[in-house]
């Protein structure tokens, strides 16, 4: 996603395989998790560009193809972590607020019932996302928390289908899924 000419390849291969494009969902993440006190800036870039960067290049992409066809649905998985702010995680959560934002500017701003956005917030989902944090504790932690409680992506995958299997006249614009557990 970092790099707009693969995702612009990946579009393009979409399209000759399929004829068409139907929905593009944004799923890469990035988390260096650490305190905004230790100004990794190296880790706050390499999340802006997979996080923030990654979805504009999808974007891109994928809304001629939605006009052109008159249709599409874009979708991105955002975290519960840009709505309950948590120490370590603030840049984190920052890049996912921030395409929870983009992705309401593109809805209002596509109103012809061509395009439709949702963001989907998943709390703990037993992914590898745990392997970019490189703070050995918080790893440990945040894996122990996914093998403990998290959600099989699965879960994810039937919210993103929810969205967009309702009729072309309805959006759902955001979803927060989360275990039940989940403080």
């Amino acid at each position: 996603m970092t790099q707009r000419a693969d995702v612009e390849r990946l579009v393009d291969a979409a399209v000759q395989e399929f004829g068409c494009l139907d929905v593009f969902v944004g799923n890469a993440g990035s988390s260096k998790i650490g305190p905004t006190t230790d100004l990794d800036v190296d880790g706050w870039s390499a999340m802006i560009d997979v996080n923030l960067r990654g979805v504009l290049h999808g974007i891109a992409a994928a809304l001629p193809v939605f006009r052109r066809q008159g249709h599409g649905d874009f979708v991105t998985v955002v975290s519960t972590a840009g709505i309950k702010i948590v120490p370590n995680m603030g840049v984190y959560a920052a890049t996912k607020n921030a395409v929870r934002t983009l992705l309401e500017a593109l809805r209002q701003e596509s109103t012809d019932g061509v395009i439709r956005t949702t963001s989907i917030s998943p709390g703990y989902v037993n992914t590898e996302l745990d392997s970019s944090i490189e703070d050995p504790e918080a790893r440990r932690q945040a894996r122990a928390a996914m093998d403990g409680f998290g959600m099989p992506p699965e879960a994810v995958a039937r919210a993103i289908a929810f969205a967009i299997e309702q009729p072309r006249d309805v959006e759902i614009g955001d979803i927060t899924i989360r275990p039940t557990v989940q403080g």
